[in-house]
């Protein structure tokens, strides 16, 4: 395909606003649609004198909004969501709202011709042995509101015949807009600034994959629609299917100082537990590259970079 009319929702987000900068710097005209929930603080003012980059502040719910740049669009990257269980737990009307209500839209609104790139979460496997992988073929068992919504969506969309979806695994790096809610995000961050982790449930098993791959993921997919279209594939790193406690010491590796305590009583209010492999899509030619052990560096380096925190003496 030459160079789709390219339609970004959340693009101001953790994903989108790395995904945004990879699909114009490739020469992509690309739209943002964004309702600057979080803010007006993202960081692609940068952008701005792109003539590729365009922004449309709005909500993805509005049938009307989203007709319009239907009409002026021919691939969507669906990311807008509230996303993570902390948040969709916050506000469980709003959660099943745009994560739901906005892929009915979508669905409803897009013509065939319309090429579609939606981000799953490999939560929706919910909590297993953790020894068994987890492929496209496994059951889907989401245990939290976020991963419901979710799941519900993409077999919304692959209804349809031009839709891939990725169910991505738990992404880490840093972006523009950055999430301390995500596992490695937020155990690299008390690393630096606490010293001590504390871990509930220390065997919980994950996976993982760098917010950079998932933006070249994305890209991939749109050069090789054709042969990708209709399928769902895990997203994520087959050597990164970790521990919380193995993850921790990974970081203590680049953060001597860091003390880690098993706490034997308490328990994390996210139960997820699985392994999950990305086999199928590697098959199609995509793997991603970026390790844990850089993605850990790139967060030290990204939040010694962090001024005084609100409410904090110490930076």
């Amino acid at each position: 395909m030459n160079h789709p009319r390219i339609l970004v929702t959340g693009g101001l987000g953790y994903i989108g606003s790395i995904l945004t900068e990879h699909l114009v710097s490739q020469g992509y005209r690309t739209t943002v649609l964004d309702n600057l929930l979080y803010g007006t603080e993202q960081g692609l003012r940068h952008l701005c004198s792109n003539n590729l980059f365009h922004f449309v502040r709005g909500d993805v719910r509005d049938v009307n909004l989203m007709q319009s740049l239907l009409n002026d669009h021919d691939t969507i990257i669906h990311l807008a969501a509230i996303v993570g269980m902390p948040a969709c737990l916050n506000d469980p009307h709003l959660a099943k709202s745009v994560n739901l209500d906005s892929v009915k839209v979508l669905a409803q609104l897009a013509q065939p011709c319309h090429l579609i790139l939606y981000p799953n979460t490999n939560s929706g496997y919910g909590s297993t042995e953790g020894n068994v992988l987890c492929t496209e073929e496994s059951p889907m068992k989401p245990i939290s509101l976020y991963g419901q919504t979710k799941c519900k969506a993409e077999s919304i969309l692959m209804e349809r015949e031009n839709t891939i979806v990725f169910r991505l695994a738990t992404v880490f790096g840093m972006s523009p807009r950055m999430r301390l809610d995500l596992l490695v995000n937020s155990f690299v961050y008390q690393a630096v600034k606490e010293k001590y982790i504390v871990l509930f449930e220390q065997d919980f098993k994950r996976n993982f994959v760098h917010v950079r791959d998932v933006a070249d993921c994305f890209l991939f997919a749109i050069h090789n629609f054709d042969s990708m279209k209709g399928n769902v594939f895990n997203l994520g790193l087959d050597d990164a299917n970790l521990t919380k406690l193995e993850l921790a010491k990974k970081i203590q590796e680049q953060v001597p100082s860091l003390y880690i305590h098993s706490a034997p009583i308490g328990e994390d209010p996210d139960k997820r537990n699985y392994i999950v492999s990305s086999a199928k899509l590697a098959a199609f030619g995509f793997k991603a590259t970026r390790t844990l052990e850089s993605g850990i560096r790139e967060l030290i380096k990204g939040y010694s970079m962090e001024a005084r925190s609100l409410f904090r003496n110490v930076p």
